[in-house]
This record gives C-alpha cells, sequence and structure tokens, in this order.
C-alpha cells in the first residue's frame, strides 16, 4: 500500500480551466480518479481526504496503486504506508465520514439514513416548536460519537467519550455526470484519541476505510502515535 500527499502545483492554480472544473465534491472525486485510473474498467482501489493548504486544494490518499500525475497539475509524493500495530496501541486520528444507518423498509428494500438528521426528525416530533431542543453541535457530537463507537466494534478500535470531537457537520448535495437527480451527502469530521482493540482488523480498517461514500472523499482515517 502507498501514502500519498497530492498537492496542486503552484503554476497549475492560475490556470481558470481547472477552477471551472474543481467546485463540487463530485468534480474533486473526478480530479484524485484521474491520478488513480488507468482504463475504463478500474474499480476504485484508494481512499482519499480533500485537504486546503493555505488556499489550494490537496490530497492525501491511501492505494493499492501508485499515483500517476497524467495532466500535470498535481505535485504527488507516495510512500510505502506499512502501518506497525499493536493491541492496546492509542493513535491519534483524524476522519472525514459519512455517518448512516442502513434501515429495510417493508419491501425489503435497504435505505441509508443520516443519523443526525434522524434525531432532528424524532426530536421534531417530541416538540415542532424547536423549543427544547440541544445546539445542534451537541447533537453532531453525542450522535457522531455513537456512531463511530459502534462502528469501532468491527473495525479493530475503540473511542472513550470525552477524547474525541466530532464537528463540521454538512450536508452537501450536487450532481453527477448523466444524473437528474442529485447525490446527497452528510459528513462529519472527527478528531480525537482511539485504542487498538484488533491489530488486523484495524490494519484492515486504514487500507480500506470507515463507512459509505468513500469514492466522494469519506472513510479515510489518519492515524499518528497519541502524544504522551
Amino acid at each position: 500500500m502507498y501514502l500519498s500527499r497530492i498537492q496542486l502545483k503552484s503554476d497549475a492554480a492560475g490556470q481558470s480551466e481547472f477552477w471551472r472544473n474543481f467546485g463540487s465534491e463530485y468534480q474533486a472525486h473526478r480530479q484524485i480518479w484521474e491520478i488513480f485510473t488507468d482504463g475504463p474498467d478500474r474499480k476504485r482501489d484508494f481512499l482519499y481526504r480533500q485537504e486546503t493548504f493555505g488556499s489550494m486544494p490537496a490530497f492525501y490518499a491511501v492505494s493499492e496503486r501508485k499515483p500517476v500525475n497524467r495532466g500535470g497539475l498535481w505535485h504527488i509524493e507516495p510512500k510505502t504506508y506499512d502501518p506497525v500495530l499493536r493491541q492496546g496501541q492509542r493513535l491519534a486520528f483524524v476522519l472525514r465520514a459519512n455517518p448512516v444507518r442502513t434501515k429495510c423498509d417493508e419491501k425489503g428494500q435497504h435505505h441509508r439514513h443520516d443519523v443526525v438528521m434522524e434525531v432532528k426528525r424524532r426530536l421534531k416530533q417530541q416538540d415542532p416548536s424547536g423549543i427544547s431542543w440541544p445546539p445542534e453541535p451537541e447533537i453532531v457530537q453525542e450522535t457522531g460519537f455513537a456512531w463511530l463507537a459502534t462502528r469501532g466494534e468491527q473495525c479493530g478500535f475503540e473511542v472513550q467519550n470525552g477524547e474525541v470531537r466530532a464537528d463540521g457537520y454538512r450536508q452537501q448535495r450536487f450532481f453527477k455526470q448523466g444524473m437528474k437527480k442529485p447525490i446527497r451527502l452528510s459528513t462529519i469530521d472527527y478528531t480525537g484519541l482511539l485504542t487498538v482493540t484488533d491489530a488486523d482488523a484495524f490494519r484492515q480498517t486504514l487500507f480500506a476505510g470507515i463507512g459509505p461514500a468513500k469514492g466522494f472523499g469519506c472513510g479515510m482515517m489518519m492515524v499518528r502515535p497519541a502524544s504522551r
């Protein structure tokens, strides 16, 4: 596996054509896909996280193959990614995730539900006026943490309340080329500390990601040793 930092070259930043094609999450998805794809039938075998350095877009990516700067727009720094993990290890992490729960309706069809909006709908049923509702940051923190803690049970890590911050909740709506209906996506940004409970499972999590919407920059967990 490879971990890469991908930054826009300074001379590319002045190209107006680039900025016309770089706005929504779908356009960012297309930019990063061009770096990793080698044919029309290639399936996604990478995760990525979009960042901003100054005002310039950048990405971090975990991939099975080295990224290739086909368009010449990017400065790419790949390195071998082979994390050494052990049970009980404490790590600091960042994660942008699409926190949803999948539910089955009466027809047997599966639907994904935004966990924050689920709580808001329940609160609205209880109090349509909204007077008794907790502040949104509190809803995001409690709901987002609960979602991540549940995921950790299958993904080889454990998180403790008070050691994880869940914020930056965003709802996005954008159109994919050729589609009439918009793609709707919600994200939460996580920062905090975790404990590795299963080294093999957590290694797979670092390579495969957490939750859905990985093709749109969600699910990549970046870790480093926790400060003592």
